[in-house]
């Protein structure tokens, strides 16, 4: 059962097979019980009937006319059956429908005392009888009991069961069929989004589509945004890892050609040059392997990074590394703050930056963090400044990139910056360069909520 749709279908089919079955249970025990108190509510107003029609004898019993109101008592197999015994149980009257057929009376229940019963007469038929017992005053004042009788044959109680039985499961059976097939109907336009998802991912991995469209419902849409971030992440890590490689065979290009050169000259005093070519290619490769290490990492499949504990421990590090200048940091980061990320990423930003902001600052350096609340992934804005000389804006730009300082006097590669904005973006964020009130640089790490 790998389909949803048809796990679905079958749960919901299995849960409607219940609930029909004990309602049709429930309907049915509901209609046999008013059909049974229908037939006692008539055999309760013939008894009555024959009640009205006996009259004394001559003999001093009790005598009723051969035609009676309700003709089938006249009819043999009408199916109605009446009977009247005196206390000792002879039978002083019986209906002409009845005729060799004795009703199973029994002795009945006190005086007064309705019964109604399910029995059967002496050749197996089974009947609906009604008793009542009764004591009749005559003319002489002598007083004598009899029991009034009244039955009649299941047979049309049960055709007319039967009838509403075949009715109900027949209703039911083609609501339940109704239902499924409209329910079938209803998942397959419920489940649409997750079969256009699986599309567009099919589109997404041949190359015809670059990222899955944003047109979801509410509870997708979580779903297709952190697929997309995954992509792009995906596809920026690749992109760079290629041109990492590519960096690095251009570049060691020119050391190597130069090399060849001074070992196919054979000349000596050559050891000096190939030592120099030899430390470039290892700065190169010490660089490339230090722009891969910019990871970048996919903001999924990671816990949540607390901006204030990150940046607490660096700032402690930083101020032993510079305790002869004593820097004086600021710190006011929004406990709530938090950077969506691989925790080594946060640690390089936020280490090349607080190293460049005491590295360059004359005593004061400060950091705000602060958190953008949504209603799925939390912002972040980081901003770290410093009342140094500052960096020109006419080279914000430029000391982003590779090698570039904008200071050549300070120690330093020219990377950390470089290195810093590759991650931001590679994480979705952006990295703003511009003076700080402070009097020096201020750099701003912005993280947009989703």
């Amino acid at each position: 059962m790998s389909s949803l749709s048809a796990r679905l279908l079958l749960a919901v089919s299995l849960v409607l097979a219940v609930f029909f079955g004990a309602t049709v249970a429930v309907l049915d025990s509901a209609f046999r019980n008013a059909a049974e108190q229908a037939v006692e509510g008539r055999l309760d107003v013939q008894i009555f009937l024959l009640l009205a029609e006996a009259e004394p004898d001559s003999e001093g019993g009790l005598a009723l006319p051969d035609r009676l109101p309700e003709p089938r008592f006249s009819a043999a197999g009408s199916g109605l059956f009446g009977q009247i015994d005196d206390t000792q149980g002879n039978t002083i009257w019986r209906s002409l429908s009845a005729v060799g057929t004795e009703l199973p009376m029994g002795p009945g229940g006190a005086l007064g005392e309705r019964l109604f019963t399910r029995t059967q007469l002496d050749d197996g038929r089974p009947v609906f009888l009604h008793t009542l017992n009764v004591e009749w005053e005559f003319e002489d004042g002598s007083v004598a009991g009899y029991q009034f009788g009244v039955a009649e044959s299941l047979e049309p109680f049960l055709d007319q069961v039967r009838r509403y039985r075949g009715q109900l499961f027949g209703w039911f059976a083609g609501l339940a069929v109704a239902l499924v097939i409209t329910l079938g109907l209803l998942l397959r336009w419920v489940l649409g989004p997750l079969r256009q998802i699986e599309r567009e991912i099919g589109e997404v991995e041949v190359g015809n589509r670059p990222l899955l469209s944003r047109e979801y419902p509410r509870e997708l849409q979580g779903l297709t945004r952190n697929t997309n971030r995954l992509i792009r992440a995906e596809r920026t890590r690749l992109e760079r890892y290629r041109n990492t490689l590519g960096n690095l065979a251009h570049s060691l290009k020119t050391p190597l050609a130069v090399i060849r050169t001074l070992l196919e000259k054979g000349e000596r005093n050559n050891d000096a040059e190939i030592g120099s070519q030899l430390s470039r290619m290892d700065e190169i490769i010490g660089y490339q392997l230090n722009r891969a290490a910019a990871s970048g990492g996919v903001t999924l499949g990671h816990k949540p990074v607390p901006v204030a504990e990150v940046v607490a421990s660096l700032v402690r590090s930083l101020d032993k590394v510079y305790a002869d200048r004593q820097p004086s940091c600021e710190i006011a980061i929004d406990e709530r703050a938090k950077f969506y990320g691989d925790r080594g990423d946060f640690t390089e930003i936020c280490g090349n930056l607080l190293d460049n902001a005491y590295k360059y600052c004359r005593s004061q350096v400060s950091v705000h963090g602060k958190h953008l609340p949504s209603d799925h992934r939390a912002g972040l804005r980081l901003v770290i400044e410093d009342d140094g000389p500052g960096i020109p804006e006419a080279d914000a730009d430029a000391v982003l990139n590779r090698g570039v300082r904008a200071d050549e006097r300070a120690d330093g590669q020219g990377i950390g910056l470089a290195v810093v904005r590759e991650i931001v973006e590679v994480c979705g964020g952006r990295l703003l360069i511009d003076r700080s009130p402070l009097g020096g640089a201020r750099f701003t790490v912005g993280f947009d909520p989703d």
